[in-house]
């Protein structure tokens, strides 16, 4: 049955016309689907359509269980390629709103990393602390559920879900319908690899080898870039990103000095260093670290070593590099009001900050009050901010790979055992030895493709930052992604927009061609001849026109067809379409090959599919 809190949340914002007219009952399920030109209705779940998405918003549910299973998913943009990839979040306060804001994020990190995925996000609605049996039957249903869109969205682990959902996920929908799968599955586990903690440690020296190109800017004139044994980090979070990002610094940047890191309980502080090879073990055996370090007489008082139960105090220290990795968005800000980790008049001295977390939001509050705060700390202060999305993107190349390099045919668990859980473990059992090689190729490819990435990323980021002084670091990261996506975009064409053509002969008579408009619901038919050859196109204009003058139902539709076809070629480029569109104002034309309609395209398609508004402003 539909999550009360979700069914409480839509029948608040939904009017009853959209749940008679937009309710799609499919085998148990229940879909709401709303696309771009449904600004009204997304505007009500409290999501703003603007020049990159959404391309698809869904709220559904199982109607046919017992226990409560239903969720959220966005599609925001399928420039950079189909399908579109981004986690699963479980949370009971999950809203289209929030799903939204992370699908655009993953939009712009897959297009950092140059992956060629959209963007996208799920979320379910449901409580983190679900017996095992409830939680297995939720993650099964949710992913019968998505499994409409399979073509559409790839899922992986985000907040509340984990690799062994992603486990249950592929037994149900296929091994290349889930990503960051067990190793026995062919999978990365991005979280044990320390997948997206590595990127941001190769963010951190290539920025050493770029940022000294930075003192061509007033605030960065006197920067000093501290050689490798002087090199000191902060890290606020010690978790999944934190932790291996500690864990590998010291394998990358051997001599530097990781001098504090925080958890929930607490942070500790140590001006010589802290044991890193304790602290990951630590955090390994208990999660949380800071107390247990305390507790240990590790982090007593003294020789420059500290401890606090205020977490957010590590912000209030000074050292060369910031990573923020906790799960915060709003780690810094110059507003108290806001209630950030830190404000800016007591934060700490840094020359720099590596965003370790997911910090992005479309929100236009949350873009004022970043830009706020980087007019602060970068423009004022002289601290690079490299933005989450340019840095983090370690975990998506890595979970990436389990759809680039697909799993082989004799590798695939058979169609018939998809759906039962102890059919699909013992064919994983019997062909691990296949798996385990499958993990390793793909886990050597990604190893490869996030060292190239986010290095590039990096001279693209300073690149921009030098040649323009009044460019925020936001607003350069936004331009990376934007530009690449773009880019993407423009190498689109009619054919990749276009729907099939309805055809009618010559001969049909108009009442006949009315009817067939109706049925579709179009706009406009292509009059072919016998061999198939485009000879005119009938539209609904020409149809009203023709019972306005009076003509017979029955009379020949050659009469009335216009024989001046305006048409494109299906290697036409989207803003050759709009102008031609525009030029002949016209809303719909066909798509033709050797004389033969092969497709139609319309103001309406290319509003739907692609983003025309986004290419508009490129080319401006």
């Amino acid at each position: 049955m539909i999550p009360r809190r979700m069914e409480s949340f839509l029948r608040e914002r939904l009017p009853e016309h959209t749940w008679r007219t937009r309710l799609i009952r499919e085998d148990g399920n229940a879909y709401l689907e709303f696309g771009p030109q449904d600004v009204e209705r997304l505007a009500s779940l409290g999501i703003t359509a603007d020049r990159l998405g959404p391309a698809m918003v869904v709220c559904m549910w199982v109607e046919d269980s017992p226990v409560e299973i239903g969720g959220y998913l966005v599609v925001d943009n399928l420039a950079m390629g189909l399908p579109a990839m981004g986690g699963i979040r479980m949370l009971p306060e999950v809203t289209p709103s929030a799903i939204h804001n992370l699908a655009r994020g993953m939009t712009l990190k897959n297009a950092a990393a140059n992956l060629p995925y959209g963007g996208g996000k799920a979320g379910i609605v449901a409580e983190r602390s679900l017996e095992p049996e409830q939680r297995t039957e939720v993650i099964c249903g949710f992913a019968r559920l998505i499994r409409r869109y399979q073509k559409t969205y790839l899922p992986g682990p985000d907040v509340g879900t984990n690799d062994a959902d992603m486990r249950l996920i592929a037994a149900e929908n296929g091994l290349d319908c889930a990503l960051s799968k067990p190793a026995d599955m062919g999978g990365n586990c991005i979280d044990e690899l320390g997948a997206a903690a590595g990127g941001v440690v190769i963010a951190v020296e290539a920025l050493l080898e770029h940022m000294p190109r930075l003192r061509s800017l007033l605030q960065f004139a006197r920067l000093e870039i501290p050689p490798v044994e002087q090199l000191t980090v902060l890290i606020q979070g010690f978790g999944a990103v934190g932790a291996h990002a500690a864990r590998i610094l010291q394998e990358r940047l051997p001599g530097c000095r990781v001098t504090g890191v925080s958890d929930e309980a607490g942070y500790v502080y140590d001006a010589a260093g802290l044991p890193v090879e304790e602290l990951f073990r630590l955090w390994q055996q208990r999660g949380l670290v800071s107390k247990a370090f305390q507790e240990q007489g590790l982090g007593a008082s003294g020789n420059g070593r500290k401890f606090s139960t205020d977490a957010n105090d590590l912000l209030r220290e000074w050292a060369f590099c910031l990573i923020p990795a906790a799960p915060v968005a709003n780690y810094l800000d110059t507003d108290a009001s806001t209630r950030p980790s830190m404000t800016t008049d007591r934060m700490g001295r840094w020359s720099l900050i590596v965003e370790g977390a997911n910090t992005y939001s479309p929100d236009p509050a949350r873009q004022l009050a970043r830009a706020r705060m980087e007019r602060e700390v970068y423009r004022q202060r002289g601290t690079l901010i490299a933005t989450d999305y340019l840095v983090n993107s370690g975990g998506v190349i890595f979970a990436a790979q389990e759809h680039l390099i697909k799993t082989p045919e004799e590798l695939r668990i058979p169609g018939r055992m998809l759906g039962d859980r102890q059919a699909a473990e013992g064919w994983i059992a019997d062909h691990r030895a296949g798996y385990q090689a499958l993990a390793e190729r793909r886990c050597a490819a990604a190893l490869a493709f996030r060292d190239e990435v986010i290095r590039h990323n990096m001279a693209e980021l300073v690149d921009l930052l030098v040649g323009d002084p009044d460019l925020l670091p936001c607003e350069a990261a936004e331009r990376i992604s934007v530009r690449r996506i773009a880019v993407r975009e423009m190498d689109r064409c009619a054919r990749d927009i276009m729907v099939p053509i309805q055809t009618i002969t010559a001969e049909a008579a108009v009442g006949e061609a009315a009817r067939k408009l109706l049925e579709e619901d179009g706009s406009l038919l292509a009059v072919v001849g016998l061999r198939g050859e485009l000879r005119g196109v009938v539209t609904d204009w020409d149809i009203n026109r023709a019972m306005a003058q009076g003509r017979a139902p029955d009379s020949p539709l050659a009469e009335i067809m216009s024989t001046e076809v305006i048409s494109v070629g299906p290697g036409e480029g989207i803003l050759q379409v709009v102008r031609k569109l525009e030029t002949y104002e016209i809303s719909a034309m066909p798509v033709v090959e050797a004389d033969t309609a092969i497709g139609l395209i319309s103001t309406d398609l290319l509003a739907r599919r692609s983003l025309l508004r986004l290419l508009q402003s490129q080319a401006d």
